[in-house]
């Protein structure tokens, strides 16, 4: 079955993504969803993080990071790498790093 593909992915969101609770819906929508993974603010400005979860679902998420985000923040631009196939969740949760 497909579906039961697990993935993970890095990115990092460019923008206005500081101060406008873009970590706090990240978390939210992550949950939501039923991925697992983190995401943290950086020193240079960006949000930066990983999912993990079904493939179907890591595609939801990465279009929400693309083009939803917080209703404050503007994003730019969406990075993408280390897409991977895994064999098992490393994280119990969706989780904000401080």
């Amino acid at each position: 079955m497909a579906s039961s593909e697990l993935w993970a992915i890095d990115y990092e969101i460019y923008g206005e993504v500081q101060g406008v609770f873009f970590r706090k819906y990240t978390e939210e929508q992550g949950r939501k969803l039923g991925l697992v993974g983190w995401v943290k603010n950086t020193a240079s400005g960006t949000v930066t993080g990983q999912v993990q979860g079904p493939k179907e679902k890591v595609e939801i998420m990465k279009n929400w990071l693309r083009s939803v985000g917080s209703p404050m923040s503007r994003i730019d631009q969406a990075v993408f790498s280390n897409e991977r196939q895994i064999t098992v969740l490393e994280f119990q949760s969706f989780t904000t790093k401080y």
